[in-house]
């Protein structure tokens, strides 16, 4: 009996790695939901049903009834959504409500992306911008659906992902990305003051490992999916060598958040792959290129 696997943000950079890594297994019909606010066609794998269309239409949009669905499609940009409100609203407030009345009503196992800005300045992250506030107040919604209507569910945490399929210009450009295009075209690393701020950035091979793992054996809260090793913005702009230009500092930026990745590990999930090595085998690649040219 195959499996019919939603993910929603199915287009999206986190969301199309587990697309296609659900869709390996041939006993997983996978289906992706997607409104394309920063997702993109060009992340489409095979073997997945695309459809577009807003979560909060979910109830119009999916005619079949899933066995699983990975809630992953929301707004999530920190400093931009003070501008964005509006979106943060329809997408992450909108979105929630008419996601957990469909897995209510289809009785799913719902797994759902929270945000690791909650644990962010020993809790004090959770409302310093709407971003953080949305999503910090949705894992409460998501665990009282659980409580009010037995919806069985898993919270998630991701921890800075990098990796392929980031977006890497614009305003929602992420920073490895970021960093990675501006040494590409030799300019000037921008860093956010004090720079000081730590995060603990994790490889999208070793989220996904997490979402599958915790799909498909989490229940309950608090599944942090991070490396433990944490640098700050300024470290990481050394790896990567080259001119620093630091920017005036931002609302909404956290200095710290702890990672809580120990039932995550329970599970057996573990970290595999680090930033520094990440970042060493970029430069290479650039070296090789340059040699090539010559």
């Amino acid at each position: 009996m195959k499996k019919n696997i939603l993910v929603t943000g199915g287009a999206g950079f986190v969301g199309s790695h587990l697309c296609e890594r659900l869709a390996q297994d041939k006993n997983n019909n996978v289906y992706s939901l997607d409104n394309y606010f920063t997702g993109s066609k060009n992340n489409h794998v095979p073997n997945v049903t695309y459809i577009e269309g807003s979560t909060s239409d979910i109830e119009e949009l999916i005619s079949f009834k899933p066995d699983m669905l990975y809630h992953l499609g929301e707004y999530s940009r920190v400093e931009q959504s003070f501008d964005d409100i509006e979106k943060v609203w329809r997408f992450n407030k909108d979105g929630i409500f008419a996601v957990l009345e469909f897995v209510r009503k289809h009785s799913c196992k719902i797994l759902y992306a929270g945000s690791s800005t909650k644990f962010g300045d020993g809790g004090l992250g959770r409302s310093a911008s709407p971003y953080a506030w949305t999503k910090a107040s949705n894992t409460e919604l998501v665990q009282n659906y659980g409580a009010w209507f037995n919806v069985p569910y898993a919270i998630t945490y991701f921890y800075n992902v990098y990796g392929a399929r980031e977006i890497q210009t614009g305003k929602y450009a992420t920073l490895i990305a970021l960093f990675k295009e501006k040494v590409l075209n030799k300019e000037s690393l921008t860093i956010v003051s004090p720079g000081t701020q730590k995060r603990n950035f994790t490889h999208i091979d070793d989220i996904i490992n997490g979402l599958v793992l915790v799909g498909e054996n989490g229940y309950g809260d608090e599944f942090g999916i991070g490396s433990g090793e944490a640098y700050s913005i300024l470290e990481i702009a050394e790896m990567f060598g080259g001119k620093i230009e630091m920017l005036p500092e931002r609302k909404g930026n956290r200095m710290i958040a702890d990672v809580i990745s120990a039932k995550t590990e329970a599970l057996g999930w573990k970290p595999t792959k680090t930033i520094k090595t990440y970042i060493d085998e970029f430069k290479t690649s650039i070296s090789s290129q340059k040699t090539r040219k010559v």
